[in-house]
């Protein structure tokens, strides 16, 4: 299950079916594999066939097993997050991801909940739009900025899912949000690399 939240409220929470939908995502059309109507039919059980061998293909090539189990995001997730207030300056922002090296800081209100996510570009793209005045936008806080719509997902997705997802909208990160909207953890490419790496019958495709 994934949600967009804009400063705190949802505005969407549904599947990543429906939301390719919302987001008018162009998916890449599946290779067909039988002739389309008004072509030439009669080769549509040797493609067929063609289909079934490069799938099997592919499996063996990336070692897959069908039977493994699926993993869930909150099984890779970065469970100790940084996460700032709406009070935290634009000039904290910018230390602490050059500090830290991370990509993405979530934003959150009272108890965690979930308001946005500030990013490099971001906050570049302030400084470079004031930079006649810098030191007053490095004292701005995150109440004073625009923060962009965030995409989360719950702990309980599918690994392939979100992966997907992030792979289709070019995203760094995902904060991973309960039922309450409460942040319990972030998933970026890193992590899934980690995971790569660490858990062998880790399937990324499905």
């Amino acid at each position: 299950m994934f949600a967009i939240y804009n400063n705190g409220t949802v505005g969407f929470r549904s599947t990543s079916d429906n939301l390719y939908d919302l987001k008018n995502i162009e998916q890449i059309e599946p290779v067909r594999f039988s002739p389309k109507e008004g072509f030439i039919h009669d080769y549509t059980e040797d493609q067929e066939r063609k289909k079934q061998e490069f799938i099997n293909s592919y499996k063996k090539m990336a070692q897959i097993d069908t039977l493994e189990p699926v993993y869930k995001i909150k099984d890779i997730m970065t469970e100790d997050v940084f996460h700032a207030s709406l009070n935290t300056t634009v000039e904290d922002i910018y230390y602490f991801i050059n500090d830290k090296g991370v990509s993405s800081i979530p934003i959150t209100d009272f108890g965690k909940k979930i308001v946005g996510i500030i990013d490099k570009k971001v906050i570049l793209n302030l400084i470079m739009k004031h930079i006649d005045d810098i030191e007053s936008t490095l004292k701005k806080t995150m109440n004073d900025i625009y923060i962009p719509e965030v995409l989360t997902a719950d702990p309980e997705a599918d690994v392939r899912k979100v992966v997907q997802v992030m792979l289709d909208l070019r995203l760094d990160a995902v904060p991973i949000v309960d039922d309450n909207d409460i942040l319990v953890g972030i998933v970026s490419k890193t992590d899934i690399l980690k995971a790569v790496a660490n858990l062998p019958k880790l399937q990324l495709w499905s």
